[in-house]
């Protein structure tokens, strides 16, 4: 499985979950704070046309806006055989 982007804003409880998920479940990913990043607040929003987080970018499939849940969904769906 390719390293997923992990777009989040610094204080945002969603990306947070979806950080200790990740890190508890041993998933190597990129961070990307977008918060006072103007930079990576454009990349945020070419992905889906929103500003929202977090953001899941894995291959060339994005997943916006989520919970832990459909993240664990998400992931599932790309694991290779």
């Amino acid at each position: 499985m390719t390293k997923p982007i992990l777009y989040v804003k610094t204080g945002c409880p969603y990306c947070k979950a979806a950080e200790d998920y990740l890190n508890a479940n041993h998933i190597a990913y990129e961070r990307r704070d977008v918060r006072g990043d103007a930079a990576r607040m454009d990349e945020l929003e070419e992905l889906s046309g929103q500003t929202k987080t977090p953001r899941m970018q894995l291959e060339d499939d994005v997943l916006a806006d989520f919970g832990v849940e459909q993240l664990e969904t998400f992931l599932a769906s790309h694991q290779k055989g």
